[in-house]
């Protein structure tokens, strides 16, 4: 995983000129939605409401890496190797995802707003929408997926 401020998101090789123009493009106002960027890359924004850990679910992904990033509110987003967790549901070719049980081991935690990014690869297992703090709030937030 890699966790690092939007203005340097130039830095990382995965990440294409047109997904670096459309990250530095968007604002908290951009309806929630669809945006395909390219032939091998498009965005998902939605708004939502975060959670308590136990209501999230750790996640990955075989086909995609994710960069998630909080256009709006604050959010903890957990993550662990796959290799430590057990699978709750397996692997949904058609939606590339799978999800697992939570493991007695200690995730690593990252805290996403203020324009930090999440670059997620597929043998990190995540756990966002989590709530920060106490109490839970709407953020939005943006999902680029790039196909591998």
């Amino acid at each position: 995983m890699i966790i690092d401020k939007l203005e340097n998101i130039s830095n990382y090789d995965a990440v294409s000129k047109k997904v670096i123009d459309f990250l530095m493009s968007l604002t908290p106002e951009i309806e929630t939605g669809r945006y395909e960027i390219d032939e091998t890359s498009y965005a998902n924004i939605d708004v939502y409401e975060t959670k308590q850990p136990d209501n999230c679910k750790f996640e990955a992904h075989k086909k995609y890496i994710d960069i998630q990033m909080l256009l709006s509110g604050v959010e903890e987003l957990d993550y662990m190797p796959v290799e430590n967790l057990k699978v709750s549901q397996d692997y949904d070719e058609k939606r590339d995802i799978m999800f697992f049980e939570s493991s007695a081991e200690p995730a690593d935690t990252v805290i996403l707003g203020n324009n930090k990014f999440a670059i997620i690869y597929p043998h990190e297992a995540h756990k966002p929408q989590i709530t920060f703090g106490n109490s839970p709030q709407k953020v939005k937030k943006v999902v680029v997926k790039i196909h591998l």
